[in-house]
């Protein structure tokens, strides 16, 4: 990869005429980024993907790095990829539809997999609302839910026959947004096995419900996350909205495409996915299925 390097540089100098200065600079970022695919083990350009860039620019910015320091390393990356695109010498670029991140706001902290299953695995599903608790995580997880969109489920937002889930999110913008196998096996024992009783005398068609029969409001759902995230164990500052970064870090850190996040998040201009248009429904189930971690 050093050999098509030196390649693309000296195409820098004697094509398109940049100065040394742009020239040692190209060097030094491309170099560090080639030397951080050494460590992972890829040997090829064709074995580069999107997750691979994604942490090169994570830990840069984690190591102190300033974001425009950040920004230009992933600039040169994607003149990289594309000239070896052009040149036939990558099959696809995957920094093709990476935009620059924000990196003014601060995200949250997002769990790995294994605190994930961790933080699944803490409801006492022989308590009064443990598989309450234990599906409303796991929807929260599956979905990508904010909180206000998990206190606003009802049981006709499901249909888990279907694998989808229908929320309503800001602007009152409804999206649907596909369900793994895990999220639906635990949604549909609370909704035969403890919603009933817990629903008994009520008219309510609140999803998650409190001990007054009513819909699980939102303060309740963050004490919720957070005293099972201390149970697990977990020293990050975990809240609902953690489980919806993590949502979408599991699915980019997997090479789902950003669009596709986009939509499963509900946001209306991909900027604010950040490094994370339109599918049609049958796709974004398809990439949800091939993607999640729980699917």
């Amino acid at each position: 990869m050093y050999v098509l390097l030196d390649q693309f540089l000296d195409h820098l100098s004697a094509e398109r005429g940049l100065s040394p200065h742009t020239r040692r600079a190209y060097g030094t970022d491309l170099r560090l980024f080639l030397d951080r695919l050494s460590r992972d083990g890829v040997v090829s350009v064709n074995d580069i993907r999107r997750k691979h860039i994604v942490d090169f620019l994570l830990d840069e910015r984690q190591g102190g790095k300033r974001p425009t320091t950040v920004g230009r390393r992933l600039a040169a990356i994607k003149t990289f990829l594309r000239y070896l695109r052009r040149e036939g010498l990558l099959a696809s670029n995957p920094a093709e539809a990476m935009d620059s991140p924000r990196w003014g706001r601060r995200l949250p902290d997002a769990l790995t997999v294994r605190e994930v299953e961790r933080l699944l695995a803490q409801p006492d599903l022989r308590r009064r609302h443990g598989l309450r608790d234990r599906a409303l995580l796991e929807t929260m997880y599956a979905a990508g839910l904010r909180v206000s969109e998990a206190a606003g489920l009802t049981v006709d937002d499901v249909r888990l026959d279907d694998g989808w889930l229908r929320c309503m999110g800001k602007g009152r913008k409804e999206r649907l947004v596909p369900l793994g196998e895990s999220a639906r096996a635990y949604l549909r024992r609370y909704i035969e096995e403890q919603r009933p009783r817990q629903a008994a005398g009520g008219d309510t068609r609140a999803l998650f419900l409190s001990d007054r029969r009513r819909a699980l409001d939102r303060r309740s759902i963050w004490r919720l996350v957070r005293m099972y995230a201390r149970r697990a164990g977990i020293e990050k500052r975990v809240h609902p909205h953690t489980l919806r970064h993590t949502f979408a870090t599991h699915l980019l850190a997997n090479d789902a495409p950003l669009r596709v996040i986009q939509e499963m998040l509900g946001h209306a201009d991909i900027g604010t996915t950040q490094l994370y248009t339109h599918v049609d429904a049958s796709r974004l189930r398809a990439v949800h299925q091939r993607y999640h971690p729980r699917a």
